[in-house]
């Protein structure tokens, strides 16, 4: 099988380790399934899209509709380097699943608003798939309804013409979408379970997401919840696209 490539982003190694070892698990990849690549850290290196079965996009700490001078200069090197991807990606509809940061970056290359009308703090949200979503090939074996972890300042607020819609939710009406056959992009965190956001609220305590006297209060919160049907995107991400 040829690996899958993981294009992360997040600058603290044990943030960025646990996200990689969630991609794993829930992918059911072994490591030398998914090579991972963390943006972050240099400049992409050449890709060629035939050495991978498809791309996934994690999380990032970079917000893509800040105005372009609040943007550190590793922001806007990796949103040069995504958009150049992006290019080639859409044009060969290259297997791709973009988690979170990725509707603001395949979305903005496709032509969506994305904004902060629809920012959700840390959390529990209740996604509902739409008539479109519960055919979707990637969808299957989720319910219609179920819960799911988010926490993001920016989302679409209109979705490019020719998008698909495949998720909903009240608080944050563009949950997920396809471009073309197997482009990809959810807003909330198809990786993320109850552990996983407990870490990132402790390693990111002090990173100015949230204020840092309510870190234990988001984690009890987060320790109500049941998460466990999102990952099957992932699984299904996996075995549609191995090759």
């Amino acid at each position: 099988m040829k690996p899958f490539l993981l294009l992360a982003s997040r600058a603290e190694d044990a943030a960025a380790e646990d996200e990689y070892q969630a991609y794993l698990r829930y992918g059911r990849l072994d490591p030398e399934q998914l090579k991972r690549i963390r943006m972050e850290a240099g400049p992409l290196p050449a890709l060629d899209l035939s050495d991978y079965s498809g791309i996934i996009v994690g999380g990032s700490p970079f917000t893509s509709s800040d105005p372009p001078e609040h943007k550190s200069p590793v922001q806007h090197r990796v949103e040069a380097e995504l958009a150049r991807l992006l290019d080639r990606v859409v044009e060969e509809d290259f297997p791709f699943l973009g988690a979170c940061y990725g509707v603001g970056t395949l979305g903005l290359h496709q032509g969506a608003v994305i904004d902060r009308t629809y920012g959700e703090g840390l959390g529990g949200a209740t996604i509902s798939l739409t008539p479109e979503g519960l055919v979707d090939p990637l969808l299957q074996g989720l319910p219609e309804s179920f819960i799911a972890f988010t926490g993001h300042k920016e989302a679409c607020t209109v979705l490019p013409p020719h998008a698909v819609l495949l998720a909903t939710s009240p608080a944050c009406p563009v949950q997920m979408f396809r471009i073309k056959e197997n482009l990809y992009a959810t807003q909330f965190h198809p990786e993320l379970d109850v552990g996983g956001l407990v870490t990132r609220i402790d390693i990111y305590r002090h990173a100015g997401y949230f204020p840092p006297e309510s870190a234990e209060e988001l984690m009890e919160n987060a320790r109500q919840f049941t998460v466990t049907e999102p990952m099957t995107i992932l699984r299904n991400f996996v075995k549609l696209y191995a090759r």
